[in-house]
């Protein structure tokens, strides 16, 4: 099962990169980009997840390398990047909810990005010790 999660991560942790660098540059048709997309309001939201999702990829990318040399640190950082991509997801589902726009071209993703690192999430959680506070 984390092998499926290993290669989902980099396409998405690489997606997350191009994504804003296709956006940073405007080369994102307007037939293909979300609601509003020109308002400035909407750019900004947009562009408020860039920390997240970079953040993510950085992680993500950083626990594959970790994984491939058998670090211990690997599955850790791997946990990190899984609930930050989550998150991501789960704030763009949140907000386009609250705006009543169902566009499935931004809700697959977005449904992807928050649901994809589920069952990994449970098997890492699952399988790490417990620790108590002394």
């Amino acid at each position: 099962m984390l092998r499926v999660t290993k290669a989902l991560m980099l396409l998405t942790d690489l997606a997350f990169v191009i994504y804003f660098t296709i956006t940073g540059l405007g080369l994102i048709p307007p037939e293909w980009a979300f609601a509003d997309y020109t308002n400035p309001l909407m750019a900004d939201w947009n562009w408020s997840f860039l920390w997240i999702d970079l953040l993510a990829s950085a992680t993500g990318l950083a626990s594959l390398y970790l994984l491939r040399r058998g670090s211990p640190s690997g599955p850790g950082l791997m946990l990190v990047s899984l609930v930050l991509t989550m998150a991501s997801g789960l704030m763009a589902i949140a907000f386009w909810t609250l705006r009543g726009d169902f566009s499935l071209v931004w809700w697959l993703p977005n449904l992807y990005l928050m649901l994809f690192p589920v069952p990994a999430i449970l098997c890492l959680t699952r399988s790490r010790p417990s620790f108590t506070a002394s």
